[in-house]
């Protein structure tokens, strides 16, 4: 259960870093441009994805949740090539293949 938790806040946070790039295109060097939506939006799914995360720490093996956060780089992949429009080229799903591989390695050593 807990693996299942971490993996939730990978994709929540990954949401949070989705809505950030998107509240850069109107950032400048002011406070008040930095409060737009996009910036609340990207903070609110940052903050919700770290309370999940603490409860999942909670119930399991740091050693072990911990690695899995690095699926977030997976579901920003994912979710900038479908809301920014950004191209995935054979190295960047290489690295989504790597880090399959490493995360499922360890969530094997760690039964």
């Amino acid at each position: 259960m807990p693996i299942f938790i971490v993996i939730l806040s990978t994709v929540i946070g990954a949401i949070g870093a989705i809505a950030l790039k998107k509240a850069s295109s109107s950032l400048s060097f002011n406070l008040k441009s930095l409060f737009n939506r996009y910036f609340l939006i990207g903070m609110g799914f940052y903050a919700i994805s770290t309370i999940i995360y603490l409860n999942a720490l909670k119930l399991g093996e740091l050693s072990i949740l911990f690695p899995i956060v690095s699926t977030t780089y997976i579901w920003v992949c994912l979710l900038s090539q479908k809301y920014l429009g950004e191209k995935m080229n054979g190295f960047k799903w290489f690295g989504i293949l790597v880090i399959l591989v490493g995360v499922a390695l360890l969530a094997i050593s760690g039964r």
